[in-house]
């Protein structure tokens, strides 16, 4: 069955930087889009960023400029470097991944039971 794990939440000041890494369980990486969503709380979650299956990738404005997400194939990885981070950055951050979907329409889903996987979360708090 596929999967997908995060790792690399914690806590930070603002300012600093954090890197999340997604590992994928599944014989089938490349043929997925994948992504990094967030959810605040009391909050709808949002798309942060994602990268197509070809490589082409999209963000959220509120994080262009300070986060950049990559992929590792050969390690079924995907990864999500952030700096500049501020406390609004605060939120649990979910990998995710498609079969179908890729770019603007991926960010704008708002319920992760849409996405083919997602995973368990990984929590990132950023203090003043």
């Amino acid at each position: 069955q596929d999967r997908l794990a995060e790792s690399g939440g914690g806590s930070v000041q603002a300012g600093g930087s954090l890197r999340l890494t997604c590992a994928a369980t599944t014989s089938t990486f490349s043929r997925y889009s994948l992504g990094w969503f967030r959810q605040r709380p009391n909050r709808q979650p949002e798309g942060v960023a994602v990268i197509n299956r070809t490589g082409p990738t999209a963000y959220s404005d509120f994080v262009k400029g300070r986060f950049t997400i990559s992929k590792d194939n050969a390690k079924n990885s995907v990864y999500l470097e952030m700096s500049g981070l501020q406390p609004e950055d605060t939120a649990m951050y979910y990998c995710v991944a498609d079969r179908v979907l890729i770019g603007t329409a991926f960010l704008e889903v708002r319920d992760l039971a849409y996405f083919d996987l997602s995973g368990q979360g990984t929590l990132v708090t950023v203090s003043s």
